[in-house]
């Protein structure tokens, strides 16, 4: 039976012939509307007490556990007894609900919205006029009081007023002022803080020959923003009341034919950022239009500013990330021109964004940002600066993560100049009191401190630390990079019940402070954690990191993305001593010497799996230097290589303690020390065999 998922009103389900499904009481809705916001995430048990009782009773897991079993009955009613869910899963340390895209409601009205952006006016009316046709009431109606539904709901609802504006804006475009009259009168008599939506008000009774009354809806929209917000209207309003005024040409229905977008001719004036984005983008507006007001265009606080948003749009998101990482160099090359090593400095040192993946997602930008930080360090000037030394000493300590000495040209010390930065970036911030700066420091300190094996307790303190100050001093994002940094360490050393605490910590604060790049490793952290269960079907352990690769898309991570998830589903062959798959078109990315060797012993090519060991680099220095070990140590054995062998024990040894790869939070080949146990045996029956 397919079932159907409704949020954008009160929350229901519905049968595969379209009937309501019983979802009993209140409790029961609030389970499955909570794992719905999780969109196919792992919600634990623990935060679903939390979520559903201000004061949880004693018995409320088990009361949990009641709820998900009744939803199971009720949404999968044919599942025969005993066989595992398909839809509302068991996860770890929690429950999922793995629904497709296209059974819930709100799912399908994002991208109905996203694509109407795409299509012809008149296409877009009718994709409009459809998802907008979906709600029947406010989202999560019967939540508006959880916190945990408040910014999904408020996100929504966003979406949907949007929506309503390019409704209008299609049918402008199509000629049909007359019938977007009504619709946005009442949009704004309901939202009167929405200035696109009043000047497609005004638009629309211009083209239908009210020009009057074009010009009162303008006065109203002025006087509201000037009374109760204190502000003027914006470029947007002020330019089609003047264009009005002097019946502009461009007004006309024909001159205002829109593109893909839907949006009418001046509609298209929207004018300033945020536009449509409610009270906060309303702000945002007024604020932009006064800094370019006041600021001179070549002024050069507009590159100190330019970096401040830049470290803001760097956590929003996929393309946020790119963008950053993107305009981040331009602004280094532009205060580098200027010739004012402080202001450079200043530039550099401003992008204190948390980083996590020891490994550049664009190597060559990483080593122009390192070239340019080390020019800036020997042009300042001596005496003083130590804030400013210790900023672009922490830069250079970030941006050579991950690099070893033998992938480096003959004689660079990237790697050591890496580790020697962090370790002065740290005690120039601990002389400082600077806690912001210490957080940035601790940052490049973690990423250095991949050296050699065995090292996760050095990261779990380094975590710990950055936890305990940034709560104190209010730093959310270095907070969060705290905990996901405990966590890829607790999971190192098999303490997972510790690592799920630090994985709902992190989840709770990107869900507070939307930030949805967190998601993206807390997922995987769930997969690593499901199939560590040892109990899940190999099956659904594949479906669980299958959905975390799933999230990777588009997340702006390259560094981190390509070859993950191939890796990351040869974890459990390897465990389980089942041969590599031999498909030679597999993508294993940057992992792909350390897997060649196995690959080719699968398609019993021993030969040349024996040349392939032999050509492999050592691996880099990151959070699968372990891992990638195993992987060498496993076909070193099965080739008899006993240099390979020595070499591959002596690196994994001070880990023997750990789980390979577990320190990523990403994946994992089980204990080094079974590992480390095969090379023993392997070399003692050489010795033996020798004798």
């Amino acid at each position: 039976m397919r079932v159907g998922f409704g949020v954008l009103g009160p929350v229901t389900a519905w049968d595969g012939t379209g009937g309501t499904i019983a979802l009993k009481g209140p409790r029961h809705r609030a389970v499955l509307a909570r794992l719905i916001v999780a969109r196919r995430g792992v919600v634990p048990v623990s935060r679903l007490v939390e979520d559903l009782w201000a004061d949880p009773p004693p018995g409320a897991v088990g009361a949990v556990r009641t709820f998900v079993a009744a939803l199971r009955r009720a949404l999968e009613p044919e599942r025969p007894p005993r066989a595992p869910a398909g839809l509302l899963i068991t996860s770890g340390p929690g429950y999922a609900l793995r629904a497709e895209p296209d059974t819930v409601d709100a799912w399908r009205f994002e991208r109905a919205v996203a694509a109407a952006a795409t299509l012809p006016p008149q296409d877009a009316l009718a994709r409009l006029e459809e998802a907008l046709g979906w709600w029947r009431g406010p989202a999560y109606a019967e939540f508006a009081d959880a916190a945990w539904a408040r910014a999904e709901r408020s996100r929504l609802a966003e979406l949907r007023l949007h929506a309503v504006e390019r409704r209008a804006g299609a049918r402008l475009s199509l000629g049909l002022a007359a019938e977007a009259v009504p619709d946005l009168d009442a949009h704004v008599a309901e939202h009167p803080w929405r200035e696109d939506a009043w000047r497609l008000l005004a638009l629309a009774l211009y083209r239908t020959g009210r020009q009057g009354d074009a010009l009162a809806v303008l006065r109203r929209a002025r006087t509201l923003l000037v009374e109760q917000l204190g502000v003027d209207p914006g470029p947007g309003l002020r330019r089609l009341e003047a264009d009005i005024l002097a019946h502009a040409d461009h007004l006309d229905p024909s001159a205002g034919q829109a593109g893909p977008s839907g949006q009418a001719g001046a509609a298209g004036h929207a004018g300033s950022v945020g536009s449509g984005d409610g009270a906060a983008g309303h702000v945002w507006a007024r604020a932009a239009a006064a800094y370019d007001r006041t600021v001179a265009s070549g002024a050069r606080a507009r590159l100190e500013s330019t970096v401040g948003l830049l470290r803001g749009l760097a956590v929003t998101g996929g393309g946020g990330l790119e963008a950053a990482r993107l305009h981040r160099v331009a602004a280094i090359t532009a205060a580098e021109e200027l010739g004012d090593p402080t202001l450079t400095a200043r530039v550099i040192g401003a992008y204190d964004v948390p980083a996590i993946w020891p490994r550049s997602d664009d190597p060559e930008q990483s080593a122009a940002v390192v070239a340019a930080a080390e020019r800036t360090l020997t042009a300042l000037p001596p005496g003083g600066h130590e804030g400013a030394r210790a900023r672009l000493l922490a830069t250079i300590a970030l941006e050579s993560r991950g690099t070893p000495l033998h992938a480096l040209r003959p004689g660079s010390t990237r790697s050591a100049r890496g580790l020697q930065a962090a370790r002065q970036a740290e005690r120039i911030a601990r002389g400082l009191d600077d806690p912001a700066l210490l957080a940035f420091a601790l940052n490049g300190v973690f990423m250095q401190t991949f050296h050699r094996a065995g090292l996760a307790p050095r990261r779990d303190a380094i975590g710990a630390e950055l936890v305990t100050l940034a709560a104190r001093h209010d730093l959310v994002t270095y907070e969060v990079l705290g905990h996901l940094i405990r966590l890829q360490a607790r999971g190192a050393l098999a303490d997972f019940s510790g690592a799920d605490r630090h994985a709902v910590a992190a989840d709770r604060l990107a869900e507070r402070h939307e930030l949805p790049l967190v998601g993206v490793f807390t997922q995987w952290y769930r997969a690593l954690r499901l199939a560590e269960t040892g109990r899940a079907p190999a099956a659904e352990v594949e479906t669980a990191y299958r959905d975390a690769a799933a999230r990777l898309d588009g997340a702006g991570m390259p560094g981190l993305e390509r070859g993950l998830l191939p890796l990351a589903l040869l974890c459990p062959r390897v465990r389980h001593g089942l041969p590599a798959p031999a498909d030679e078109h597999i993508d294993w990315g940057p992992y792909e010497p350390w897997v060649r060797p196995l690959v080719l012993l699968a398609q019993d090519r021993r030969d040349a799996a024996g040349t392939a060991l032999r050509e492999s680099p050592d691996p880099p220095p990151d959070l699968l230097f372990e891992a990638l070990w195993c992987l060498t140590a496993r076909a070193a054995v099965a080739l008899g290589d006993r240099e390979t062998m020595r070499r591959a024990r002596s690196e994994l040894t001070p880990a023997a303690a750990e789980l390979a790869g577990a320190g990523s939070g990403l994946l994992s080949l089980g204990p080094v020390a079974g590992y480390l146990d095969e090379l023993a045996t392997a070399g003692s029956a050489g010795q033996a065999g020798r004798a």
